[in-house]
């Protein structure tokens, strides 16, 4: 099934640490080398859930070569504690994320999420809500140079912000390519090599799938279902996103910065952490995986294991 290259898949792997007869799931379905290599590495049962309903159409092949094992459920994983519970799973021994934009989204100009091919300007991972081109044709100019800075951490917000709502008077933004030119025409090529358009097109494909509220909804989801021992593991992307992952992981695994001898809250004693931060540093790809892979280059993996119950004192 896999026309993409999952990326920090041995890192995975060790950090969820699948075995026979576990129940786990993969959140972000995408274009399934997640979940193939989870099924491949133990006699396990997975469910995998997908906004989109093009990955769960694809994850159907993948469930006739592990016949009763894979379930496929179209929905957010943000909804995961409606969604499992209905389908009649209550406790799971791992759950990993891959989170953002999947290949095959990025390699198919109709969805919209790609500058480097035109396409309609959509971007949305399912098939409901305003596009991108809602977005950028009806947002207030001061609003949209917010979201390009605070989605897209973009210095030169305002003024792409300027130059959208220009163009856009002559007649509206309705292409990727489109509105790719108007940023490249306000901003000069970056050294690094990458393309001017990437933070506007990120920003804005966040704030689309509201993808900031969704991480933190299945953040807190995802250790409810957790059984004792059972892991979360999350690849991020985007600093807006490892930024989440890495606050959650450290505030459940206790270890928070204290609080200022000043602040009265300081007095009170700290419950004890149910969660063990397995990844004290994030997880980076190496120099090979960049190499082959340029897509893996922003990539961060972390990893939190709930503790075992504590037994009752005799």
């Amino acid at each position: 099934m896999t026309g993409h290259i999952p990326v920090l898949l041995p890192d995975m792997l060790a950090a969820l640490a699948p075995r026979d007869g576990g129940i786990y799931l993969d959140a972000t379905l995408g274009g399934g080398g997640y979940a193939e290599a989870i099924l491949q590495s133990a006699a396990c049962t997975l469910w995998a859930i997908d906004r989109d309903p093009d990955a769960v159409a694809r994850g159907a092949s993948l469930a006739v070569r592990f016949p009763g094992r894979l379930h496929l459920i179209e929905g957010r994983f943000g909804a995961m504690l409606s969604l499992l519970p209905g389908a009649g799973v209550d406790r799971l021994d791992g759950v990993v994320f891959d989170l953002g934009v999947s290949s095959y989204q990025l390699d198919q100009p109709e969805r919209g999420f790609s500058f480097r091919m035109d396409g309609p300007l959509d971007m949305r991972m399912g098939k409901h809500g305003p596009t991108a081109a809602d977005l950028v044709n009806t947002l207030p100019e001061r609003d949209l140079a917010d979201l390009l800075f605070l989605l897209g951490e973009e210095r030169a917000a305002r003024r792409i912000a300027r130059a959208i709502v220009a163009a856009r008077a002559q007649a509206p933004i309705a292409t990727t390519a489109r509105l790719a030119a108007i940023i490249r025409g306000v901003l000069p090529p970056d050294r690094s090599g990458i393309d001017p358009a990437t933070r506007s097109f990120q920003a804005l494909r966040i704030r689309v799938n509201d993808e900031l509220e969704e991480i933190e909804q299945a953040l807190r989801a995802a250790v409810q279902l957790l059984a004792p021992g059972g892991r979360l593991v999350v690849v991020a992307f985007h600093s807006l996103e490892d930024r989440i992952v890495k606050r959650f992981m450290t505030e459940a695994a206790g270890r928070a910065p204290s609080p200022s001898r000043h602040d009265p809250s300081g007095i009170l004693t700290r419950a004890q952490a149910g969660f063990r931060l397995l990844t004290p540093r994030a997880v980076r790809p190496g120099a090979a995986e960049t190499a082959a892979n340029p897509r893996a280059r922003s990539a961060r993996l972390r990893a939190l294991e709930r503790l075992p119950a504590e037994r009752p004192a005799p």
